[in-house]
């Protein structure tokens, strides 16, 4: 098992590294062969009517005179062993793991992230728990009374949720539920080791909201997933044996059914962890995904490309971790 995870750490340093090097090429060499010069570039972030002294030096803070190569090792280096940025007549350190300096806030990249994570890492994990629990529950029921009523029921709310915008739920559930009826109290961010009730007073609409979402995709797998198991041959056996309906289907027919469940479930908090964009946008609260949002309409590009590598450490990490379950879920995919 050991032995497992090493290969599987060491795949994922060696895919980080691919990212990292994919996600700098989208950022300074793609529009290099689009034709945009070094001064183009630097205009960008230099405002209106910038004199030349002005471009020359953002060319410099930002490396845009160098190589692509050159600026990828610079960013590898600073990442490793930090660096050091100029900003008038101030001089700002950048510890390792330094992702660059925004220029726009004046904050380091990695400061701003790790002050916006609390924030996604809340959503997240409230809508992860309940999305898990709600759709593998009702993708079990579904199955085992296929063709009901209850089944016919579930799925068609399954397929509301599949097909309906995450902005359009929320806004019609703030809408209602906040301010015409008063069910449960204004969105609001509040941290957890500050006040445990009100962080989840706060953010039981966006839990529920985005829940909705992911929970229908999951009633529909386990669904699938649960009625090609119990055909199977080892549940029949274990039915044949006097096993009790419940052992069957919760240490059988089940724990067979989690393989695609598990790949899916770590590629969307994954993904999630790096940004609930339309999420946060939505319910206007301050994560990953609104700080990568604002980058982008701000043109803060160390802002937008630290974002976004660290949404790419939480996708690798995710199937990391997805990948380990795997081998102790099904000891055959160690070999």
């Amino acid at each position: 098992m050991i032995a497992y995870i090493v290969r599987r750490l060491a795949g994922a340093i060696v895919l980080l590294l691919v990212i990292s090097a994919a996600t700098f090429a989208i950022f300074f060499l793609v529009p290099r062969i689009a034709g945009v010069t070094a001064d183009d570039l630097a205009a960008r972030f230099a405002g209106k009517s910038p004199t030349p002294e002005t471009v020359q030096a953002i060319k410099e803070r930002f490396g845009f005179d160098k190589s692509v190569a050159e600026q990828y090792g610079m960013f590898i280096k600073a990442v490793v062993a930090g660096d050091t940025y100029q900003s008038g007549t101030r001089t700002i350190d950048c510890p390792a793991p330094c992702l660059g300096y925004s220029f726009r806030t004046n904050v380091p990249v990695l400061e701003e992230v790790l002050g916006r994570l609390p924030v996604t890492l809340s959503i997240v994990i409230g809508a992860a728990i309940i999305w898990l629990v709600s759709g593998v529950g009702v993708g079990v029921l579904s199955a085992l009374r296929r063709g009901t009523v209850v089944d016919r029921s579930a799925m068609a709310i399954a397929l509301a949720g599949v097909s309906l915008p995450i902005f359009f739920t929320g806004l019609l559930s703030l809408t209602f539920v906040v301010h015409q009826w008063g069910l449960l109290p204004p969105v609001k961010y509040t941290p957890f080791l500050d006040n445990p009730g009100l962080w989840a007073q706060g953010l039981i609409l966006p839990w529920i909201t985005l829940a909705f979402l992911f929970s229908a995709i999951y009633a529909r797998l386990t669904r699938a997933g649960m009625l090609d198991t119990l055909g199977e041959d080892f549940v029949r056996t274990a039915r044949a044996k006097g096993l009790r309906e419940r052992t069957v289907i919760s240490k059988h027919a089940l724990r067979a059914s989690l393989t695609p469940i598990l790949t899916v479930f770590g590629l969307d908090v994954g993904l999630l962890l790096g940004g609930a964009v339309l999420t946060e946008k939505t319910f206007s609260l301050k994560g990953l995904g609104q700080l990568a949002l604002d980058g982008v309409i701000q043109s803060d590009l160390p802002m937008v490309l630290g974002v976004v590598m660290f949404a790419a450490l939480f996708i690798v990490l995710a199937n990391l971790v997805v990948d380990v379950l795997y081998g102790v879920l099904d000891p055959t995919v160690r070999r």
